[in-house]
């Protein structure tokens, strides 16, 4: 295909074990789905409304680089989150349906310029430029959902600078990941490519530069970095 102006890399993720990799379509993320964690931002639950969100593909740091402290802020938070990583897709489809579309599993850090979101709270604003920006979205190397399936018993953590800040089993999000896929496809047509981070848990706090951040999916998968 000719272009006007020269097409933008597609964005992928490393695939562990395998020198291809998986592209990135579009990012969804569901906001409150740990109880702890809404309560610890002063929110309501209602998961039978869910509250999703996006960034854009091109948010994601992959293959443990450096993640640039965003501009605009002062006041940088990070919140872990498993990533499922969709091989197919569908419209307003069933539970058991959407279970089925998962083709990978990492683990992920939604970061949040949690004083621009807040501002945006305050004046019942989007939450699009405390969410959706350039290097929001570190993520893990995948592993293929054939190799290994998370359990409501899995634990996910990171540590930063080597000290615990968030921790929890998968058992604790109020949708598992069925439901959210569910829920999600009754808004947008899914496709093959879609990743979505699942919710965090409560210990969201600040990141500084200089921070290092180890999150892990235990018996999944593990992402290190540096905030630079």
């Amino acid at each position: 295909m000719n272009t006007i102006i020269p097409a933008p890399a597609q964005p992928s993720i490393p695939v562990l074990g395998q020198t291809a990799r998986f592209p990135v379509r579009r990012i969804f993320c569901i906001g409150r789905n740990y109880a702890d964690h809404a309560r610890e931002m002063g929110a309501s639950v209602d998961m039978s409304n869910p509250m999703f969100f996006t960034k854009p593909a091109d948010a994601i740091v992959t293959d443990g680089a450096d993640v640039p402290y965003p501009s605009a802020t002062s006041d940088l938070h990070h919140e872990v989150e498993m990533v499922v990583a969709l091989g197919a897709g569908g419209s307003d489809l069933s539970v058991e349906q959407a279970g089925k579309l998962v083709w990978g599993y990492g683990v992920g850090l939604d970061l949040t310029r949690r004083d621009l979101q807040a501002q945006a709270k305050a004046k019942g604003a989007p939450w699009d430029v405390a969410k959706g920006f350039d290097h929001s979205a570190p993520i893990s190397a995948l592993v293929p959902a054939s190799e290994v399936t998370p359990t409501s018993s899995t634990r996910i953590a990171l540590e930063i600078n080597g000290e615990l800040r968030q921790e929890a089993t998968l058992g604790d999000m109020l949708l598992d990941v069925p439901a959210i896929l569910s829920a999600l496809s009754k808004l947008f047509e899914l496709k093959a490519g879609d990743i979505v981070y699942t919710g965090t848990p409560a210990g969201v706090s600040a990141l500084v530069r200089g921070d290092t951040f180890r999150a892990t999916l235990d018996g999944v998968a593990t992402l290190e970095g540096r905030v630079s």
